[in-house]
C-alpha cells in the first residue's frame, strides 16, 4: 500500500509541476528537483536509496529510445562530427582533468578511483536537454545537446567500468589508452549492431500492425529488446536504444501507418513526462540519505561540498576549453567545403561529356578489345548510374553547407552550448554503480549529488538569463517563403504523376495544394472525405490494410466517373507517392527538418482522414 500511496504522489507532483512550470516560467524537471529535496528532508521520510539499476535499465532505455525517435535524422547525420567529439573526446579529457585534480587535493583517494568519478561527472544528460528545448534556441543546438547527451554515456560507462577495475585490481595499466579504445570499441559496435537489428526488424514488424494500441504497447518493448541482449554481450544497453530508436525515426514515415504513428507519439509523450518527472522527483528524495551518510570523521560534509563546487567548475571549463577550438576546426573545415565541392562538380561534368560520346565508340576498337557492344552498353549504363549518384552526393552536400551557413556556431551558440550542458540523473546513477568497497563511497557520491543537482539548478535556472544576455540564434515558428515555395511544388509535381491526377479534371491541379495538403485546391477530398464516413468497410476493426497496395479502380475516368471509394483509394496512392517525394528530399537535405515535419503531419492528417472518415 506505500508503494502504491508513494506512486500516486508522484504521479499527482509530475502533473502538478508541468502545469505549473507554464505560469512561473520553471522548467518542470527543476521543479520535480526541488519538490524531491523537500519531501527528503521531512523528518517522517526515512532516506530512499534507489537501485541505480532501476535508472541504467528500467528508466533511461525508453526514456533515450524515445528520444532517438523523435531525432531529426538529417540533422544528426549533419551533426555526427560534433557529437561524436564531444561524446567521446570530451568526456575522456573531462574525466582524466577531473580525476587528476581530485587524486591532488584527496591523496586517499587514489587516481583510478579518481578518473572513476571523474567518468561519472563528466556526461551531460539527454534528459536534461528538455529545458534547453523550452528556451526556443536555434535547432542545431537542440540537435549537438541531444546527441551528445544520447551517446557520451557509453564512453562514460565503459570508462566507470574500466576504472573500477583498475581500482579493485590495484592495476594501473588497466587504465591505458589501448585498453580503453578496445573496451570502448566492442561496447559501441556490439550497442549499434543490436540497436540497428532491433530497430530494423522492429520497424518491419510494426508495419504488420494494424491495431494502433497494439503497436504502441509493442513499441514500448523495443527499447528493452534492444538494451538487454547489448548488455548481455558485452555494450551498452543505453546506446543500443538510442539507435534502435533512431532507426525507427528513418523507418516510420515509410513502414508505419500514420494512425499508428499519431497515436504511438501521443502515447509515448505521456510516458516521456512521467519517467522524466520520475527521474528529477527522485533524485532530489535521494538527497538526504546521501548527505546523512557522509560521515564527518572523513573529510566532513563542508570540505565535500567545496570538492563538488570546485570539480563542477573544472567540469565546466574543461567543456569551454575543448568547444572552442572545436568550434574553430569545424567553422574552418566548412569554409573549405566549398571549395572541394567545386573540384568534385567539375570532375563530375567531365565524366558526363566523355559519356556523351560514349555512343560513338568505334566497333573495331571494341571488337580489339574483346568487347560487345551490349557489354559496352552495360558499362556505360553502370558510369550514367555512379555519375548520378555522384550529383546527389553533390546537392546533400551542398544543401548540408547551406544548414551551415543559416544556422552557425559562433561564440554566441558556443556560450550556450557550455552552459547547456548540464548533468542529471544518469551522474548520480553512475556514482551509485560504485562497489561497497570504494574508498570515501558516500563522499562520491555526496560530490555526484551536489554537481548533478547544482548543475541542474544553477544552469537550468539561469539558462533564459544567459540567452538573454548573449543573444544566440534562435527558432522560428514559420517557414521561410523560398523554402514554402520550393517544398509546394515538390508536393504538387508528385501529385501531377499519380493516378488520382489523371482521374481529376485537368482544372483542379492548375492550383497549388495548401501547404502540405494533397489535393486541397480541389473538391474532391471533401466528397472523399464524405464517401469514407459512409463506407462500413472502411473501419479499423475490419482489419483491412489502411493503405491498399497498387490499387486498380473498376472504371477509369474514361469509362465513366469513378466511385467515391475508388477516389479514396486513388487519393491514399497520392498520399504514400507525396511522402516518397518528401523522404527522398529529405535524403537529400533539400528542407529544413521543421519544414519537412510539418508536411509529413499534413499528409498524416490527410491519410488518417480518408481510412477512418
Amino acid at each position: 500500500m506505500n508503494t502504491l500511496l508513494i506512486a500516486v504522489v508522484a504521479l499527482i507532483a509530475i502533473a502538478f509541476a508541468a502545469q505549473v512550470s507554464q505560469k512561473i516560467g520553471v522548467a518542470s524537471p527543476l521543479i520535480l528537483l526541488a519538490l524531491g529535496i523537500a519531501i527528503g528532508f521531512l523528518p517522517w521520510v526515512d532516506p530512499i536509496e534507489l537501485e541505480p539499476d532501476l535508472i541504467l535499465e528500467v528508466i533511461l532505455p525508453p526514456l533515450l529510445f524515445a528520444a532517438g525517435v523523435s531525432m531529426p535524422i538529417m540533422d544528426f547525420r549533419r551533426e555526427l562530427r560534433m557529437v561524436a567529439a564531444l561524446a567521446i573526446g570530451l568526456v575522456i579529457i573531462s574525466a582524466l582533468v577531473v580525476g587528476c585534480v581530485l587524486n591532488w587535493l584527496v591523496p586517499a583517494i587514489s587516481l583510478p578511483w579518481a578518473i572513476t568519478l571523474g567518468a561519472v561527472l563528466s556526461p551531460t544528460d539527454a534528459v536534461a536537454v528538455s529545458i534547453v528545448k523550452k528556451q526556443g534556441v536555434a535547432p542545431r543546438i537542440i540537435t549537438i545537446l541531444e546527441g551528445e547527451g544520447l551517446f557520451n554515456d557509453a564512453t562514460a560507462l565503459v570508462l566507470v567500468s574500466s576504472a573500477t577495475s583498475a581500482a579493485l585490481l590495484g592495476d594501473a595499466d588497466a587504465l591505458n589508452p589501448a585498453h580503453l579504445l578496445s573496451d570502448f570499441v566492442i561496447a559501441l559496435l556490439t550497442a549499434v549492431a543490436v540497436g540497428w537489428v532491433v530497430g530494423e526488424v522492429g520497424s518491419r514488424m510494426r508495419s504488420k500492425i494494424k491495431q494502433p494500441a497494439a503497436d504502441t504497447v509493442f513499441s514500448f518493448a523495443m527499447p528493452f529488446i534492444a538494451s538487454i541482449p547489448a548488455e548481455h554481450l558485452g555494450g551498452s544497453g543505453l546506446v543500443a536504444a538510442v539507435v534502435a530508436g533512431l532507426i525507427v525515426s528513418y523507418n516510420r514515415n515509410v513502414r508505419m501507418p500514420a494512425l499508428n504513428r499519431r497515436f504511438s507519439q501521443q502515447n509515448w509523450h505521456t510516458v516521456e513526462l512521467v519517467l522524466e518527472g520520475f527521474v528529477f522527483l527522485i533524485m532530489g528524495i535521494q538527497a538526504f540519505g546521501i548527505f546523512e551518510k557522509v560521515e564527518e570523521g572523513q573529510i566532513g560534509v563542508g570540505y565535500a561540498l567545496l570538492l563538488a563546487l570546485l570539480l563542477g567548475l573544472i567540469a565546466v571549463g574543461v567543456r569551454v576549453l575543448f568547444l572552442a577550438p572545436l568550434l574553430a576546426f569545424l567553422n574552418h573545415s566548412q569554409s573549405h567545403a566549398r571549395a572541394r565541392m567545386e573540384r568534385d562538380e567539375e570532375r563530375l561534368r567531365l565524366h558526363e561529356e566523355r559519356l556523351a560520346h560514349a555512343s560513338d565508340v568505334d566497333p573495331e576498337l571494341l571488337e580489339a578489345r574483346n568487347m560487345s557492344l551490349e557489354h559496352w552498353n552495360a558499362a556505360v549504363e553502370r558510369w550514367h548510374r555512379r555519375v548520378e549518384r555522384g550529383w546527389r552526393q553533390q546537392r546533400r552536400r551542398g544543401n548540408d553547407l547551406e544548414y551551415f551557413n543559416a544556422q552557425p556556431l559562433g561564440v554566441r551558440e558556443g556560450s550556450i552550448l557550455v552552459w547547456a550542458g548540464m548533468r542529471g540523473a544518469v551522474t548520480l546513477a553512475a556514482a551509485q554503480t560504485l562497489p561497497f568497497a570504494t574508498p570515501m563511497r558516500n563522499v562520491l557520491l555526496l560530490i555526484a549529488l551536489v554537481v548533478a543537482g547544482g548543475s541542474l539548478a544553477l544552469q537550468g535556472l539561469t539558462l533564459s538569463w544567459v540567452i538573454r544576455l548573449v543573444k544566440p540564434q534562435m527558432a522560428t515558428d514559420t517557414v521561410n517563403e523560398e523554402e514554402r515555395e520550393h517544398l509546394l511544388h515538390l508536393m504538387h509535381s508528385s501529385l501531377k504523376e499519380t493516378a488520382l491526377a489523371e482521374a481529376l479534371h485537368p482544372s483542379a491541379l492548375k492550383t497549388p495544394m495548401p501547404f502540405g495538403g494533397v489535393i486541397g485546391a480541389t473538391s474532391v477530398q471533401a466528397s472523399v472525405a464524405k464517401g469514407t464516413s459512409e463506407t462500413a468497410s472502411t473501419s479499423e476493426s475490419d482489419g483491412r490494410d489502411p493503405v491498399p497496395v497498387n490499387p486498380i479502380p473498376d472504371k477509369t475516368p474514361e469509362q465513366g466517373a469513378l466511385t467515391i471509394e475508388q477516389m479514396r483509394v486513388l487519393a491514399l496512392e497520392a498520399i504514400r507517392e507525396q511522402r516518397q517525394a518528401l523522404l527522398e528530399a529529405r535524403n537529400e537535405g533539400v528542407f529544413s527538418s521543421a519544414a519537412l515535419e510539418t508536411a509529413m503531419e499534413r499528409l498524416d492528417q490527410e491519410e488518417i482522414m480518408l481510412n477512418i472518415g
